[in-house]
This record gives structure tokens, C-alpha cells and sequence, in this order.
């Protein structure tokens, strides 16, 4: 008999505890002496959150990978449609280009940088349109034969497959294929029916439909040659408004449901038969998903109690858990308070200044569980411009708003754990500014300038722990909101006064400004940063005149993109720590711009193995 070295070509090795484990330990088996079991790393299959739309929708058009996916289109609620397009890496998603057209259950297919939609609903109208995507924007292709809606898809931008769906005055089995260029009809469905939208499954000469709805949810499912459909494994259950991706021989059905839904049920196809597996978090229809794979899936947005959602769902068969990144709330502020500095980390921070109904001075540090209200302040401020790259015991506050009748300051202390020391003033007082970097090595940029006038600032200063040094200037004079990293290497992000807020991204190299990452989500005044120039967290904000979104982004150094998001949406907080474990404490929320207690830590997306013991029976 072969032995397991003789078989996998590795020896089972004799240990006293398991090891570190990554990627490299999967399969791998090992003998753990101590506990006396065998052990090995092995793969499952499990659904995990993953960051949500920047646009909630439902209806969409989806296709690509789980790496390289697309979110086209779709319906916000009865009647409205977006044109946007989203693009998903794997881990977050960025805007792309808009659809001409928009719509809502059309013919969706191919790659991120070569898509095709077609067909879908406009308003109560079925349109022909076609439109193809090079990766950045959507151009006109020739449109349909036919005008349907609710149809299903599949394959590649040159060579498409769109069937079934409704059509004026019925139901259709029309197969159209698509060469690149122009249609032609290929073979009927043996049943005609809709409700197939969110159905990517397969090529063009390998197609799959699978359920859908004619006089009632169908269990139906047909398999196309590339000229005709026969029966393949039926459902065990009818099935519609579902997502659908994979292959002919390996598909997956999630969400949807017999009704209206929502449902959480998702199934495996094999080629002849289907299995239950693990079920989706979120129960939702009009789900849409990639053209991924059986093994490494995504689903995202649909509709729950007639409201769209932004949810996104991966699934991975691997032997490592995904977590996705993740807010959550901590413990409360002693007191209420908006337009507070921050420095440290979720377990060592510290949050100082504001005002809740008038100029603050508190000192409040925080272990994670507790604060304490530790020494004043010697000026108190809203203290916009405070550096979130500080520590608890090391801290600087710069500039901000000490009251009438200037109102912008161009103050500076400087904390040591214990109390507060005045440091060289800034060149420049000013209020809304954006700050970053440690007590010894600080960056301020911009801001609005002291009454009468009130203007937008350009400029950048750097603090060396004894002086304040003008430093090139950003593009533009500006009232920034969020910025995270080093005096040597930052990134910020800012808009032009609350009432107008567009929303714009720079990086600093440590002398120069240039134009930063792009994807940020729309603009908006309050925002706040923390994190690293190649690792950032940008947060909340207040779009005029008082609503907060609870949306996030993630910085890379090169591209914005979405994240978790806020439990309670709000602006002008505290917010201190690095994109892997990050902090927003105070601020404030709706209705009416309310100061806050509210604390709400940040974990970033993380990575696990775990060994299982292997048993016999």
C-alpha cells in the first residue's frame, strides 16, 4: 500500500503544537504530539461580506470576475435608474464609466474591460439598445432585433448570448447571438419565460438558463450547444430573480427565490444535478452577480422590502476565512462633542478640544473600554487641523477656531501625556484646515482664513518640533476635511465650503502636490482620514445641509475605493488610528447636526487559516 509521502510527496511531520499557518500550510498534514491528533489545513466554501456599492441598486447588469467584476446600471427605486458603472478589484469597488442608456433587467456579459449590455427596461418601455465598455467608457453597438427585458445572458463582448425574457405582448424564447458586431437569431428555448436577468452563465456555445417565470416560478433548466437548447438537471424548487454565474457544467444559483423573495438559498450545479450549499448572509431578489466562478463567487446589491441595497457578497472555496473590514461600536465619550482633534489608536487614544454648545478644552485618553478626562487644554477650540498620525503621549493641535473675533487661529501645543505646552504658532491662522504627522513632524495644509475675509487658504506648512516652515502650495485655496499619513508622505482630501463641497484627492510627496487617487465617492463637507499615504481611511461627512452618509473608502496610493460603513452616519469626529484597526469618536449626526457620544472602531479586511483534525470512521 502507497504511503501518504509516496502519494503527496511530503512527509507527515511530528510536531509539539501547530504552526504558523498561511497559504502555504494548505493540505499539508502534521501529527500535533501534544494534543495527539492529526491536523491539517483544509479547504471550505463560505460566503463573506465584502465592501458594498457606492450606489445601491437592483436589476443591475453584472458580469466579470471575482477580481475584475462589473456593476452596470440598474434601478434605485421605482422609476429611477443610474447610469453608473462600478468596478470591483477584489476588494473594493471604483467608479467606471456611465452607461449612455440607463436601465434596468438587461442582457449583461464578458470581462471588466470588455463588457456588453443589451436590451432592458427603460421607464415601462423595453428598448433594443445596445452598449459596449472598453474598460473606461460605454459606446453605441447595434441594437437588437428585438426589444425584451428580464432576459437572460451570457458569454463574451464578441460572442454574446441573450434569451428569453418578455417582450410586447408576451413571454419569449428568443435566442439572439452577437458576433461583435451585429445579431442573429439563434435557437428557441423549448419554454419560453423571464425573470432571467442576473443570468451569466456560461458561452455562447455553452449557455445555461436556469429557472425564470411562465405562469409561475420554474424549476426549469436548458442547456445551449450554440445552436440549440435541450432539458438539463431541473431545480429543486422554481426559482427566479436570482443571481446565476459559472459554467454550464459548474453554475450557481443565489438569492431570489420562488416569489418576489427575498431568499438566502444558494445551489451548485455539476452539469446533470444541483446541491444546496452554503447560503447567502442577506436574503434579497433581483440580485445580480459576476461571470465568476463556482469556487470564487460575488453577488451584489438587489432588493429587500422594496428597498435597493449596496450588499456585496463573496464566496470562497479555500482554506483561508476572509473577514471583511468592519465598523463597530466603542465605548461612548464622557460628554458630547463635534469638531474634536484626535491622535493615537483605538487602544491608546486620544480625543481633545471641540465644542458641544460652546468652545471645549477636555483631554479625554481611552484604553478601548474607558476614557478618562485628563488635563485642559491651554486654548479652547475647534480644533480642525489637529494631527491624527500623533500618539496618546505625544500629540500636537495646531490652528482652528478659538471663538470671536478672528475665529481662525493659528495656535499650536503640544501634549505629552500629561498636560498641554504651547509650541511655535503656524504661519498662517486658519480654520477647516487638514493635518497630519507626529508631534515632532507635522504637516498643515489649507483652510479658511480668519474674518472679514474668510478665504480659502493654499498653503502648506511642516513642523520639525521647533518650527513651522511654508512649504509648496496645494492647487487650489481650499477648506479641507480628511487627510492621513506623514509631513513626507500624506494624501487629503477636501471640498470648497460646506455649501458646495466637490470632492478632490492630492498627494504629498514631502515637497510637491499632485493629483491624487481617483473613485472617491461624491462630495461632501466633514469627512474624516486616518491611516498611512498608502493606506487611508476616508469616512462619514455631511452632505448640505445636514445629511451624513455612513459610506467609506480605502486608499491604496493609487485608487479610492468603497468599504464598510458607518453604523451611525456623521461628520466632523475625531478620527485617529491606521487602516487595519482606525477610530471616529464624537461628532455630529442627524436630525439637526446633534453633537455626539457616538464612538465607532474600524477593523480592515483580514486574512485566517485554521487547522482542522482529521478523523476517521
Amino acid at each position: 500500500m502507497a504511503t501518504y509521502e509516496e502519494i503527496y510527496g511530503k512527509r507527515v511531520d511530528v510536531l509539539s503544537s501547530d504552526p504558523t499557518l498561511t497559504a502555504a500550510n494548505e493540505g499539508q498534514v502534521w501529527y500535533n504530539s501534544t494534543s495527539g491528533t492529526l491536523k491539517s489545513v483544509v479547504a471550505a466554501g463560505a460566503w463573506s461580506s465584502a465592501p458594498p456599492l457606492s450606489v445601491a441598486r437592483y436589476a443591475m447588469g453584472g458580469t466579470g470576475t471575482q477580481t475584475a467584476g462589473l456593476a452596470i446600471s440598474g434601478q434605485i427605486s421605482p422609476g429611477t435608474y443610474t447610469t453608473s458603472t462600478e468596478e470591483y478589484n477584489g476588494s473594493s469597488w471604483t467608479t467606471g464609466g456611465n452607461v449612455g442608456t440607463g436601465r434596468y433587467t438587461m442582457a449583461a456579459g464578458g470581462i471588466q474591460t470588455a463588457a456588453i449590455i443589451s436590451m432592458g427596461f427603460v421607464g415601462t418601455a423595453a428598448i433594443t439598445t445596445t452598449e459596449l465598455y472598453n474598460g473606461s467608457s460605454w459606446t453605441a453597438g447595434t441594437s437588437s432585433s428585438d426589444n425584451r427585458t428580464n432576459l437572460g445572458s451570457g458569454g463574451l463582448q464578441t460572442a454574446f448570448l441573450a434569451f428569453g425574457g418578455t417582450e410586447s405582448p408576451g413571454i419569449s424564447a428568443t435566442t439572439e447571438e452577437w458576433d461583435g458586431s451585429s445579431w442573429t437569431s439563434g435557437g428557441a428555448l423549448g419554454t419560453a419565460r423571464y425573470q432571467l436577468s442576473g443570468n451569466n452563465v456560461g458561452t455562447q456555445t455553452a449557455g445555461l438558463c436556469v429557472g425564470g417565470y411562465s405562469g409561475g416560478a420554474k424549476d426549469l433548466v436548458e442547456e445551449y450547444n450554440g445552436s440549440s437548447w435541450t432539458a438539463g438537471g431541473a431545480l429543486p424548487s422554481g426559482e427566479g430573480n436570482a443571481a446565476r454565474y459559472g459554467t454550464q457544467t459548474a453554475a450557481v444559483i443565489a438569492g431570489g427565490g420562488p416569489g418576489p423573495g427575498p431568499d438566502t438559498a444558494v445551489k451548485n450545479y455539476d452539469g446533470s444535478s444541483w446541491t444546496t450549499v452554503a447560503s447567502i448572509a442577506s436574503g434579497r431578489s433581483q440580485v445580480s452577480a459576476s461571470q465568476a466562478s463556482q469556487t470564487a463567487g460575488i453577488i451584489m446589491g438587489g432588493a429587500a422590502g422594496g428597498t435597493a441595497k449596496n450588499i456585496t457578497e463573496e464566496y470562497n472555496f479555500s482554506a483561508a476565512t476572509l473577514t471583511g473590514a468592519a465598523w463597530a461600536s466603542g465605548t461612548a465619550l464622557p460628554a458630547a462633542r463635534a469638531y474634536c482633534g484626535g491622535a493615537g489608536t483605538p487602544t491608546a487614544a486620544l480625543v481633545y478640544g471641540g465644542t458641544d454648545s460652546s468652545y471645549q478644552a477636555e483631554t479625554y485618553e481611552g484604553d478601548g473600554s474607558s476614557w478618562t478626562d485628563t488635563a485642559n487644554m491651554n486654548t479652547a477650540r475647534i480644533c480642525t487641523g489637529a494631527a491624527s498620525g500623533g500618539s496618546q503621549t505625544a500629540a500636537l493641535a495646531f490652528t482652528g477656531d478659538a471663538g470671536a473675533p478672528a475665529y481662525a487661529t493659528n495656535l499650536s501645543e503640544s501634549y505629552n501625556g500629561s498636560s498641554w505646552t504651547a509650541t511655535p504658532a503656524t504661519n498662517v491662522a486658519s480654520t477647516g484646515t487638514a493635518g497630519a504627522g507626529t508631534s515632532t513632524a507635522a504637516i498643515v495644509v489649507g483652510g479658511e482664513l480668519a474674518a472679514p475675509g474668510f478665504g480659502e487658504s493654499q498653503r502648506t506648512e511642516e513642523f520639525d518640533g521647533s518650527s513651522w516652515t511654508a512649504q509648496n502650495t496645494v492647487p487650489a485655496g481650499v477648506r479641507l476635511n480628511g487627510m492621513g499619513g506623514t509631513a513626507a508622505a500624506a494624501w487629503s482630501i477636501y471640498g470648497i465650503r460646506p455649501a458646495l463641497a466637490p470632492t478632490s484627492a492630492f498627494e504629498y510627496d514631502g515637497t510637491n502636490w499632485s493629483t491624487g487617487g481617483t473613485g472617491l465617492f461624491p462630495g461632501r463637507a466633514g469627512t474624516d482620514g486616518f491611516g498611512t499615504a498608502t493606506a487611508g481611511v476616508y469616512s462619514g461627512g455631511n452632505v448640505p445641509p445636514n445629511t451624513y452618509p455612513g459610506s467609506s473608502m480605502i486608499y491604496d496610493g493609487t485608487a479610492w475605493a468603497t468599504s464598510a460603513t458607518l453604523a451611525t452616519g456623521k461628520a466632523y469626529s475625531a478620527n485617529l488610528g491606521t487602516s487595519t484597526t482606525g477610530m471616529k469618536a464624537g461628532g455630529n449626526v442627524a436630525p439637526g447636526a446633534t453633537r455626539t457620544t457616538n464612538v465607532q472602531e474600524f477593523t480592515g479586511e483580514t486574512s485566517s487559516f485554521t487547522a482542522s483534525t482529521l478523523t476517521t470512521s
